[in-house]
């Protein structure tokens, strides 16, 4: 889902914004997360997901419909809430007491990455 908000947010920024460039970096780590993922669950046997699902899509339409975020001061409080509630929250929720060690300690490895993409956008925000 976070590739998908990315690509979004990034669309609504300016060419020139730093702003985008850190979005565009931001949505590569996602990307290799996702990458890191499907191998783990290849290597478990199981076929890794290749879209953010129905529950996704439809969060996603229903964003584009109400929350559309113009200035980058809106984009960033996007991204902060998407990063927290449905990235590490939901996560978080999802593995609890349903991994091994080792994906569970990828799980939180990738987890800690996308804390510190919070950390940068709320600086970005002050």
């Amino acid at each position: 889902m976070g590739i998908h908000y990315y690509e979004e947010f990034i669309k609504n920024l300016d060419d020139s914004s730093p702003l985008r460039h850190r979005f565009i970096s931001i949505q590569k780590d996602l990307k290799h997360h996702a990458d890191l993922l499907s191998e783990r669950i290849q290597e478990l046997h199981g076929t890794p997901a290749t879209s953010e699902g129905l529950i996704g899509k439809i969060e996603l339409f229903i964003s584009q419909l109400f929350d559309q975020a113009n200035s980058e001061k809106e984009i960033l409080k996007h991204a902060i809430k998407g990063e927290n509630l449905y990235g590490i929250k939901m996560t978080e929720e999802l593995v609890r007491e349903k991994l091994d060690e080792q994906s569970l300690n990828l799980v939180h490895t990738i987890l800690d990455q996308q804390r510190e993409h919070v950390d940068y956008l709320k600086s970005e925000l002050h």
